[in-house]
């Protein structure tokens, strides 16, 4: 039993000393890396230009609060397209698996509607929506540019989403569905309980990661007019021929998807810990 727990003892602490060494390595690569990468920089012959134009604190000062309110539009307009999205996908999601064939035309349809979406680049589609939309004579809230691009961004995510959603119900075993229907759920109800809930935790990270693609592609309704972040720096940029409030907004577009980021990761890793496989920090 001593011998045991000395050769446990034995073995923490070598897997810490290897831990230590591990950042000890980590720590002194990351510097090597980054500093001769800093030093490339600085010491190139245009740094000099490159810093006024793309760097200037002044004039990161003067556009930011702009720049900060065109941001919140994104925000806001993420938000609402976000979760359209979430339920819109798993609507065809749920079309795509049936096998009822009374469904089969809408199924069809399902199946024509992501094939398309999905093929077609997203700023295409805004581009066609924030255009032809109002070409129709179509007057209200709807021929308001950032509804139609908000629209356009939902078609397009609800394609990829769904596509997600239908994988995560796919990987449910067919003994999951047979066990609810044997303790007396109805085929609905065992959907509703049990199927969809199930696949909805599976597919959790590689959702953050398209949601993580929205949140930048919400810049793409720029091309319809409104001021959201991207357009007001490039406004402020065009007025002084300095590029440093498109730094402004891609630093505010980081304080987003960053932290999104960092929650996908902490998904994958539980993900993997739950099948068993070791995690790399």
């Amino acid at each position: 039993m001593t011998t045991a727990s000395a050769r446990r003892v034995a073995r923490e602490a070598a897997r810490r000393r290897r831990a230590r060494r591990g950042t000890v390595v980590a720590a002194v690569s990351t510097v090597v890396v980054l500093g001769g990468l800093a030093l490339l920089l600085v010491n190139a012959p245009g740094w000099d230009d490159v810093r006024e134009t793309f760097f200037s604190w002044d004039v990161f000062r003067e556009s930011f609060p702009d720049v900060l309110r065109g941001f919140w539009l994104d925000v806001k307009l993420f938000v609402v397209v976000e979760v359209i999205v979430l339920v819109a996908a798993l609507g065809v999601a749920l079309v795509r698996v049936t096998g009822a064939p009374a469904l089969f035309p809408v199924r069809l349809l399902a199946t024509v509607y992501t094939d398309v979406l999905r093929g077609v680049p997203v700023i295409l589609v805004v581009y066609l929506v924030g255009f032809g939309i109002p070409a129709l004579g179509v007057r209200g809230w709807f021929a308001d540019p950032v509804v139609l691009g908000g629209f356009g961004l939902a078609l397009c995510y609800t394609a990829y989403v769904a596509e997600v959603y239908r994988a995560g119900l796919d990987s449910v075993h067919p003994s999951q569905r047979s066990a609810a229907l044997a303790v007396g759920l109805t085929e609905r109800q065992a959907m509703r309980f049990v199927i969809v809930p199930q696949a909805v935790r599976r597919v959790v990270p590689p959702l953050l990661n398209d949601f993580i693609s929205l949140q930048k592609d919400v810049a793409l309704v720029s091309i319809l007019g409104p001021q959201e972040a991207f357009r007001v720096a490039q406004i402020n940029a065009a007025s002084d021929f300095n590029y440093t409030p498109f730094l402004a907004a891609a630093l505010l577009y980081l304080a987003v998807t960053v932290p999104l980021a960092r929650i996908v990761d902490h998904q994958q890793a539980r993900a993997r810990r739950r099948q068993g496989h070791t995690v790399t920090p």
